[in-house]
């Protein structure tokens, strides 16, 4: 099997149903600052051997990076294209990089175990692929760009591997590495590699992505769940197709009951969340982030209560539990929903 057909055959976890992979996607939204100097570098043609690409999950990290791949293969470390570092999409350069058949672009992330399923960590023969890749005779413009999406998912081989191409850069070989939590990479990789960092986006900036991405959906849909995204855009276009805006209005009701526990009702919502695509997770998520704003409204008419942050806490902690040993749905919604009742009848919340 060829290596483009086996990429294209691969699973992959970065993408979010029914919406273009980061690879076949051209535009990049809110990131102005990060875009401004990564172009600056490149067209002065002086690009680092490395850059992390960090910031929250969702916010850009992987389209940023396909958009200096596509520029760099086109043309190289140099001023020759737009300022803003894009490439049509009908260029040849991008017709191979969405096919990933470039020959000068390698994407390196979790594969396939033998079962079929995704791998947990991203293993030391599949960065050990450098080294052949750089080492390889480069195509027209002499440049060869690796992405690793995502670096923090290297165990410690793997990590090693890439040090040792750090350590013997190759010439005209460009490494983007895209991080959410760049603090857990090691610190020899990045003193090797400069820090490019992405932002939580804007609210109305998600809202008009959204607007794009999403035109059938209501207006109020999508500006819901642009509250409910964190800054993530990611994040929201996941949850328009995960039930996210159903379990959020269930959060939302759960919270909005009287202070008697109805524990008929609390089991059924456990059985609604349990039947969503990790709806635990979203369903606790908009919980918590629910009872934030209780609390913040109450401290801002003068009503702020430390229960009410207890309560908060005791959320955070039951959910945090709940992921971590695989509790039963309708068990941990029953034990929020009891929470949120008892807190009631105190007047906590």
């Amino acid at each position: 099997m060829s290596p483009a057909r086996r990429e294209a055959e691969t699973v992959e976890a970065d993408r979010i149903a029914g919406q273009p992979h980061p690879r076949e996607t051209y535009e990049l939204w809110g990131q102005e600052a990060a875009l401004a100097r990564a172009a600056r570098a490149i067209r002065d043609g002086r690009p680092p051997q490395a850059w992390i690409i960090a910031g929250p999950p969702g916010v850009g990290k992987a389209t940023l990076a396909y958009r200096i791949a596509r520029y760099v293969l086109r043309h190289g470390a140099t001023a020759d294209g737009p300022a803003d570092l894009s490439v049509a999409s009908n260029d040849v350069v991008s017709r191979q990089i969405e096919a990933q058949a470039h020959p000068g672009l390698l994407a390196l992330k979790r594969r396939e175990n033998d079962r079929g399923k995704l791998k947990t960590v991203l293993d030391v023969e599949e960065v050990r692929r450098l080294g052949g890749f750089f080492g390889m005779t480069a195509g027209a413009g002499g440049w060869r760009v690796a992405i690793i999406d995502s670096a923090d998912e290297m165990n410690d081989n793997a990590a090693n591997a890439l040090l040792k191409v750090l350590e013997e850069p190759p010439a005209r070989g460009l490494l983007l590495l895209i991080s959410h939590a760049p603090g857990r990479l090691l610190p020899t990789i990045r003193s090797r590699a400069q820090r490019l960092d992405l932002k939580p986006l804007d609210r109305t900036v998600i809202g008009d992505a959204l607007s794009r991405l999403l035109p059938d959906a209501a207006d109020a849909d999508r500006m819901q769940l642009a509250d409910l995204s964190e800054g993530s855009l990611g994040l929201a276009l996941r949850l328009a197709g995960e039930d996210g805006l159903k379990l959020a209005r269930e959060a939302d009701s759960l919270l909005a009951t009287r202070g008697t526990l109805d524990v008929a009702a609390a089991l059924a919502l456990g059985e609604r969340v349990g039947r969503a695509a990790d709806g635990l997770g979203h369903f606790g998520a908009f919980l918590i982030q629910a009872v934030a704003r209780r609390v913040r409204e109450r401290a801002a008419k003068g009503e702020g209560d430390h229960r009410a942050v207890g309560v908060w806490e005791q959320l955070n902690a039951l959910y945090e539990r709940a992921a971590l040993v695989h509790m039963e749905p309708r068990e941990t919604v029953l034990m929020s929903a009891r929470e949120i009742a008892d807190a009631k009848r105190r007047g906590a919340l």
